[in-house]
């Protein structure tokens, strides 16, 4: 059993012995924490609280209790049933509530689920805020209302569609443009709200033909939840096989874009946000953000188009700080994930299908040549363990130190930059995560000898 308690909320296994998993007792005690957070940071007069959940199994349970803690604070909840993780972020905004809950592990898989904590502007709590929930969490810093001052419940399950409506106005989202593509579209929405969600924005958007796999939200992943290239086998022969335009793939809260070409590969992760700024920048030429774990072909496009170029901290908090920071039209995280200020600051898989149908539709090329238009860089995602009473600083210390004649940039951990030795061929890019890898183990070694 886990359960981990962060910035972002609390995510854990569903069951097991309070305080070791995600069980109804904290569920409860973290829901309470943050309701009296709230409560200190909103006016005077009842608190509104928006809820939404992906389609896990566990999903009902947990907002449940969800609702009936918020109820007991004194909270009005607004329930917008199953939904997307940006569609409970725009609800925020439109109802004018204090906040928001999003019921949702994300890209785990069926066992785990967790509360992700939305402030008045529908965007996740600052780190700052998000310490002072756990505080309070811990010390039981709340107290629950009296009879007269319970909260009133509603639901309201119609902002998929307002969510959809508000990108249709969007001046550079082309309806004609995509109609006219007539594109053969194949979905998979990992048994979970993209499957609701994904084929209503396709309907609207005018596109021809809608091919549905695994869109039943059962919550019954049918594969890996993450949308990377290892767990898309089926949806890359599916593609193929119907002679399809290109595939779309979201992660179960609908925040995550992962696009297959129509020879049925990849077009990869890194480069949904890439080939969206790319269009944004040709028609509202800005700045833009993405992570530390991102390509540099965003760095490039927006060099080209004369923007600048900023990388943030790993987390979409830091990286929507750091586009409101630079004024950034387009920003986002190379995990598929696209933030289109000009909707709102989050990561938004349904704006990112909308924009690059678009830009896809007006440019007249495949997807895969749309993807050969981009420099190529691959990045080697590895991990390396460490035991809790090791000094990761002392470590971090002395790989700088190594490395020292390199420009090197310690905003997120330490990123390390090899010039000319830029990964732009999968092989270079494992060479050196097995190159870096190996300095850690050599450092170690060193100091279990000591």
């Amino acid at each position: 059993m886990s359960l981990i308690k962060s910035i972002s909320g609390i995510r854990g296994t569903i069951g097991g012995v309070p305080g070791k998993g995600l069980t109804p007792d904290d569920i409860v005690k973290f829901t309470a924490a943050f309701t009296a957070f709230i409560k200190k940071e909103a006016p005077a007069g009842r608190l509104q609280v928006v809820i939404g959940r992906d389609a896990r199994v566990s999903g009902g349970m947990v907002s449940d209790l969800v609702s009936g803690t918020l109820l007991a604070m004194g909270a009005d909840v607004i329930d917008i049933g199953l939904t997307t993780t940006p569609t409970t972020e725009l609800a925020v905004i439109e109802t004018g509530a204090h906040g928001g809950i999003i019921i949702t592990a994300s890209h785990n898989p069926k066992q785990w689920n967790a509360l992700k904590l939305l402030n008045h502007l529908g965007e996740f709590l600052s780190a700052a805020d998000g310490e002072e929930v756990v505080r309070i969490s811990e010390t039981s810093a709340y107290r629950y209302a009296e009879v007269n001052d319970l909260g009133r419940y509603s639901y309201d399950d119609s902002y998929i569609r307002k969510h959809i409506d508000r990108i249709l106005d969007l001046s550079l989202v082309d309806v004609d443009a995509i109609k006219r593509a007539r594109f053969n579209i194949v979905v998979d929405a990992v048994n979970s709200t993209g499957g609701i969600a994904v084929p209503m924005l396709l309907k609207a958007l005018g596109v021809n033909k809608i091919d549905l796999i695994n869109c039943e939200p059962d919550g019954e992943f049918a594969h890996n939840p993450e949308p990377v290239p290892e767990h898309l086998n089926e949806i890359c022969e599916r593609v193929v096989k119907i002679n399809a335009n290109l595939g779309i793939v979201i992660d179960p809260d609908v925040d995550r874009l992962a696009i297959i070409n129509e020879i049925g590969e990849p077009f990869g992760e890194e480069y949904t946000l890439v080939a969206v700024a790319d269009y944004i920048l040709q028609n509202q030429p800005g700045n833009t953000v993405s992570n530390m774990s991102s390509t540099q072909a965003l760095k490039i496009i927006t060099e080209k188009a004369g923007g600048n170029y900023f990388a943030s901290a790993v987390g979409e908090v830091n990286v929507v700080e750091m586009m409101k920071n630079h004024e950034a039209v387009i920003g986002g995280e190379g995990n598929g994930g696209v933030i289109y200020p000009e909707l709102h600051h989050g990561r938004d898989a349904l704006v990112g299908i909308a924009l690059f149908l678009t830009y896809l539709a007006q440019s007249g090329k495949s997807c895969s040549g749309l993807r050969d238009s981009y420099p190529s860089f691959f990045i080697s995602k590895n991990k390396i363990g460490f035991s809790p009473e090791m000094n990761i600083d002392e470590i971090l210390d002395k790989i700088i130190l190594k490395y020292k004649a390199m420009k090197i940039s310690t905003l997120d951990g330490v990123k390390i930059h090899f010039d000319d030795e830029e990964s732009d061929l999968p092989a270079k890019a494992e060479n050196l995560a097995k190159k870096i890898i190996n300095d850690f183990k050599e450092i170690l070694n060193e100091k279990n000898e000591e």
